[in-house]
């Protein structure tokens, strides 16, 4: 039998990827092949095609604004030439990020995902979007990134690869630059929060897709400070302020230096 170039790219890919990693590609691969902006923003009167793009753009805007101002006001002040947005998604702080730094790169795991970002590209060719389905930045040199953004994305990784991700991010962020990680905590002393912390995977799966109709489910993970600065050898947690988490969870977005990392 012929084996197909997906078939083969299928085999290759998987040969790299670890199992939880590849389950990670095939959910995200599905949600941005049926409710892209809806995964990436979960609101439920957004269901079904409910955001416009110009709302969903100015959602980005109204969190990378204040969060470039809060480096400034930490003292922490990136060169504005090159930032990495993990986990892109569609492409929402991507575009925001450009209005601050002069080339944006936006890596994701979902081909369909990178597709709706570059369909709502209007940075005027300053964002590159990249499809990274490795468990590493193997693609990106060292010290290559001024400021290393990610946000609501790393929970969604079985956490032994999160902290491959966290180690990766201060490899390629330059000594001076800086990162801001927002992560989930903890869960919070609630019965949704309580549901997340002690219900089997399984069963909360089940219940995104039977019940509330996720078209894949979404993995959700807690990261603890602790946890994620023992990962990013030369950084320094600046400040951990709490941000949204509704009534499921304790959000924190870290905003790091990485002026104890060696240069050359």
């Amino acid at each position: 039998m012929i084996q197909s170039k997906c078939e083969a790219r299928e085999q290759s890919t998987v040969g790299v990827m670890s199992v939880g990693l590849e389950q990670v590609r095939r959910d995200w691969t599905r949600l941005g092949s049926t409710e892209p902006l809806w995964a990436v923003c979960v609101d439920p009167a957004k269901r079904d095609g409910g955001w416009d793009d110009d709302e969903f753009l100015a959602s980005g805007r109204a969190e990378i604004d204040p969060a470039v101002a809060r480096l400034r006001e930490l003292g922490i002040h990136p060169d504005t030439g090159r930032v990495l947005d993990f986990g892109c998604g569609a492409g929402r702080l991507s575009n925001a990020l450009a209005a601050h730094f002069d080339r944006v790169v936006g890596v994701d795991i979902s081909a369909p995902m990178l597709a709706e970002a570059r369909r709502l590209d209007r940075s005027g060719g300053r964002i590159s979007f990249e499809l990274n389905e490795r468990p590493d930045l193997s693609a990106f040199d060292d010290d290559s990134f001024d400021l290393v953004y990610t946000d609501l994305v790393l929970q969604h990784l079985p956490p032994d690869l999160a902290d491959g991700y966290l180690r990766e991010f201060a490899r390629v962020v330059r000594p001076g630059g800086a990162m801001v990680i927002g992560v989930p905590e903890s869960e919070r002393r609630t019965f949704k929060g309580l549901v997340f912390r002690y219900a089997p995977f399984p069963l909360i799966r089940l219940a995104q897709r039977a019940v509330l109709r996720y078209p894949a489910p979404m993995r959700m993970h807690t990261l603890s400070t602790d946890r994620v600065a023992a990962q990013v050898p030369g950084g320094r947690i600046v400040a951990s302020d709490e941000y949204w988490g509704g009534d499921h969870w304790r959000h924190l977005r870290h905003f790091i230096t990485m002026d104890g990392k060696a240069s050359g």
